[in-house]
């Protein structure tokens, strides 16, 4: 585990605005960062263009900007970094540890979509890279929130995708590359990629990397209990009137709501929010946007 100073991130893709539960993440990591005297970064995880919304990554970094949340060290781009990605598959590849798949998602319907061992029929121009994981492979893990984590990674799972069969980097790889190469010491992110967590511990051991620490927020359900940001509730933020978000952002990350009522100039809300900060209420639960949104 780190023992280096805090280095926090967030990381959105620009596949659209921010909306509340994005800006929960943003806005949650951004506290725990300040909260411990460390660095928040902001990298934009643009590697899967066919999901890339124009103009989205531009969107984010204005609403970040409006509501006080800038990182302390120059945004990253990961589509400016496929020599990085591609130095990590070769290593891997060169190990043994990964290797090319021709399989495609109809040839492993059969396997409930995992990869234990290769069906396809044909041969790819472009096969897909795995990394390959062992059977009986389990990766658990203590998270800072949800508390321990364990994952049976080959049957939940299985061989892990690194490299699509479209040429896009797959998002496991990517974000492990990416996170030892920034030095991050702490991962703050939202619950529903805590399943995510075991199989990038074990490409992150593959590849000798450090370990970060990981603390996931629960996730904001609309009223029929869907993550908000799959539902008609996941509009943007009001990037002119940041307060009143920031105010709803704070109680639901379990803060006393007190602490910022009164304070209507947006540095001083922030200045209050990091001083008042107490990681120790942090919410674990999913949390129901059922008071009105800002």
């Amino acid at each position: 585990m780190p023992s280096s100073p805090y280095r926090g991130r967030f990381a959105p893709s620009p596949t659209g605005p921010l909306h509340l539960g994005s800006m929960l993440a943003a806005f949650g990591s951004w506290l725990l960062a300040r909260h411990a005297g460390g660095r928040w970064l902001v990298r934009i995880e643009d590697v899967d263009p066919p999901r890339e919304v124009a103009g989205a990554a531009a969107s984010q970094l204005a609403t970040l900007a409006a509501f006080g949340l800038q990182p302390d060290e120059p945004v990253q781009y990961q589509s400016r970094r496929h020599g990085l990605y591609r130095a990590a598959l070769e290593r891997l590849l060169a190990d043994g540890r990964a290797f090319p798949c021709h399989c495609s998602r109809t040839d492993l319907a059969g396997q409930h979509g995992i990869h234990r061992h290769c069906v396809g029929g044909r041969q790819r121009p472009h096969p897909a890279i795995r990394l390959r994981v062992a059977d009986d492979t389990h990766v658990a893990f203590d998270d800072g929130l949800q508390g321990h984590f364990g994952q049976w990674v080959d049957r939940a799972v299985g061989d892990v995708v690194l490299l699509r069969a479209d040429g896009c980097w797959a998002y496991q790889l990517a974000v492990v590359v990416d996170d030892a190469a920034q030095g991050i010491s702490d991962v703050v992110r939202g619950a529903d990629l805590l399943d995510s967590t075991p199989r990038q511990i074990l490409l992150q051991r593959a590849l000798g990397l450090p370990q970060p620490r990981y603390l996931h927020l629960p996730l904001l359900l609309d009223a029929q209990g869907a993550k908000l940001s799959k539902s008609l509730a996941a509009r943007p933020v009001d990037a002119t009137d940041p307060l009143p978000t920031l105010r709803w952002l704070w109680a639901a990350l379990g803060q006393e709501a007190a602490e910022l009522e009164s304070i209507d100039a947006l540095p001083a809300l922030l200045q209050r929010a990091v001083a008042a900060f107490q990681p120790g209420r942090l919410r674990r639960d999913a949390i129901p946007a059922a008071r009105p949104l800002p």
